[in-house]
């Protein structure tokens, strides 16, 4: 069974930077892809970054050019580096992992982590 644990939430002011850490456990291969998706209060869970095992990377239209995703693939561990950030950007953080990068791209990965809290201060 996977496990993901996700680190280094906390508060920011607008403009700032944090990085969040995902720690993986469980993989039966080395072909699975990572990713974050965040849920702000009242909205929809939104999905914001992957990365599958050869370094491909996506991102949704909101953090393209501030989010960066990235991997230690010996560590089993995924990284969010979150940029310029803004007060919008205020959500609850989970990192997700999926057996193939295309249901992690349409929302449907196999595993999710239990959420990590940003809040960012304008």
């Amino acid at each position: 069974q996977v496990r993901l644990v996700e680190s280094g939430g906390g508060s920011a002011q607008a403009g700032g930077s944090l990085r969040l850490s995902c720690q993986a456990s469980g993989f039966t291969n080395n072909f699975w892809s990572m990713g974050w998706f965040r849920q702000a209060p009242g909205k929809e869970r939104e999905k914001i970054a992957g990365i599958n095992n050869a370094g491909s990377t996506v991102y949704a239209d909101s953090v393209k050019g501030r989010f960066t995703v990235s991997q230690d693939r010996a560590k089993n561990t995924a990284y969010l580096q979150m940029d310029r950030l803004k007060p919008e950007d205020t959500a609850t953080y989970f990192c997700v992992a999926s057996r193939i990068f295309t249901d992690l791209i349409r929302g449907r990965p196999d595993s999710w982590g239990k959420g990590i809290r940003v809040t960012i201060s304008s």
